[in-house]
């Protein structure tokens, strides 16, 4: 953390604020992927049209990502993330209410939007306000609290379409009111990133990467890239097999997958967390690799606790993928930049979550579920061992 003034208790409140928002935030993310499913039967969609309403979210993130990510750098963080939160909080008013495909491509849309704000603004602010008495905390925050909160989002999802009488009325209207309440929380937060020019050209579409980086960025991609990729097949695909593979149709369980491949990538980062950056991609390249092409034998066989110990594997490399990535790369940032960086690497990650998402969801019709999951974790287990490869290779820290 690098700030001017002493670290005070405010300070420590607005670091609790941006953690629990970031949480919060990923568990928007995930919390519709139990109700697809019921969302195609009841308004009647095609398995394309799912995959592209997955898409889009994906879609308008990186276009946000690539134009106004880093503008938390010019504006200041607390006017970003005050509007990110409230953006949030139309997109879930929009998916609760919606009855049309064109109803959920909108909140998708508006979500992808807000998330890319918040995402790269949070990332940052977690980092300036870094506990001092705990450096290294927000490496390990920015891997682990995604996580957490995609596996808690899907899984209360699940949870709660199973007893609730209105359960997007319940979980949606819940979401909304926390979104609206951190819009308002986030000004009490320290300002860290005053206001300075260059605003209008950090809106042109853009990667941008502070010098000290450049290199370090470009060796990280390859395992940022198979562990986001893992991410998408789970959270598009992994409620379609649990079903149609496994005969499973209980919303509980199809949620369990994502929350078993998120809780464990977070534990992972936290068990990893004395090791060196090289050391935790070495292992989370491995594990994933080994984890998913395990998947693919619980789903040939078909045989569920096969499948589900081998994502559990997957899920430890998942986290840890990124979570090396982040502990090599942040500390060659300096505050001004720190926006910038988290939206070149955020746009990496989701480029890696939605491009083979979409390509698979346009080959479901023709190949069925079973192939297209089969090909999509071989390319997840060759990105993987490349990445593995590469960084074994080409590293020495």
């Amino acid at each position: 953390m690098q700030i001017d003034t002493p670290y005070t208790a405010r300070h420590y409140a607005g670091f609790a604020i941006v953690l629990i928002g970031l949480m919060l935030m990923m568990a928007s993310a995930s919390a519709p992927s139990p109700f697809y499913p019921v969302l195609q039967r009841d308004i009647g969609f095609s398995d394309p049209v799912l995959t592209g309403i997955f898409a889009v979210y994906t879609v308008f993130l990186l276009a946000t990502l690539l134009t106004a990510g880093s503008c938390s750098d010019h504006l200041g963080r607390r006017p970003v993330l005050s509007a990110g939160f409230a953006g949030l909080a139309l997109s879930l008013l929009v998916f609760e209410q919606a009855t049309t495909v064109e109803g959920l491509l909108m909140a998708r849309a508006i979500q992808g939007i807000s998330c890319a704000l918040l995402l790269s603004t949070l990332s940052a602010t977690i980092v300036d306000l870094e506990p001092p008495s705990h450096t290294g905390i927000a490496a390990i925050a920015n891997s682990v609290i995604p996580l957490v909160g995609l596996a808690l989002g899907a899984l209360v999802a699940g949870f709660i379409m199973g007893v609730a009488q209105a359960p997007k009325f319940d979980i949606f209207g819940t979401l909304i009111v926390l979104s609206l309440v951190l819009s308002v929380a986030t000004w009490a937060l320290p300002e860290t990133s005053p206001r300075h020019e260059g605003l209008l050209k950090a809106l042109r579409p853009r990667l941008g990467l502070p010098p000290r980086a450049r290199a370090a960025f470009w060796q990280a991609a390859p395992a940022i890239i198979a562990g986001w990729a893992t991410g998408g097949l789970y959270l598009s695909l992994g409620a379609p097999i649990v079903s149609r593979i496994f005969g499973i149709h209980s919303t509980l369980m199809q949620a369990f997958v994502v929350t078993l491949l998120s809780g464990m990538g977070a534990l992972a980062c936290f068990l990893a967390r004395h090791r060196s950056p090289r050391q935790i991609t070495l292992g989370g390249t491995a594990a994933l690799s080994i984890g998913t092409a395990l998947t693919l034998i619980g789903m040939a066989l078909p045989s569920l606790p096969l499948y589900l110990v081998a994502l559990a594997v997957a899920g430890m490399g998942f986290g840890t993928c990124f979570y090396g990535a982040l502990r090599t790369l942040i500390p060659l940032s300096a505050p001004n930049e720190r926006a910038e960086l988290f939206a070149s690497i955020l746009t990496l990650s989701y480029m890696a979550f939605g491009a083979p998402t979409l390509i698979a969801g346009l080959l479901l019709p023709h190949l069925g579920l079973t192939v297209t999951a089969v090909g999509y974790g071989v390319l997840i287990v060759l990105l993987s061992a490349t990445a593995g490869l590469l960084r074994k290779y080409t590293a020495t820290n």
